[in-house]
């Protein structure tokens, strides 16, 4: 479906900083921008899961090695 252009440290990185902002929505219920934490949190973990980042593919970048073959 989408090309992978996520490499191992990214995802692993994404998927953490996701959880972090997560966290950070439910530990902080009055904050006016917490829906962000939400959305930048889901967004991070999805992307991490997918190997794939279509920002990534719309400015070009990789951070995977190439495959050979």
């Amino acid at each position: 479906m989408f090309k992978k252009n996520v490499g191992t440290v990214d995802r692993v990185l994404r998927v953490l900083v996701g959880i972090a902002m997560i966290t950070a929505f439910v530990a902080l219920p009055d904050a006016p921008w917490r829906w962000a934490l939400l959305v930048v949190g889901i967004v991070g973990i999805v992307t991490g899961a997918m190997s794939s980042c279509p920002l990534y593919t719309l400015f070009g970048l990789r951070t995977c090695p190439l495959q050979k073959g």
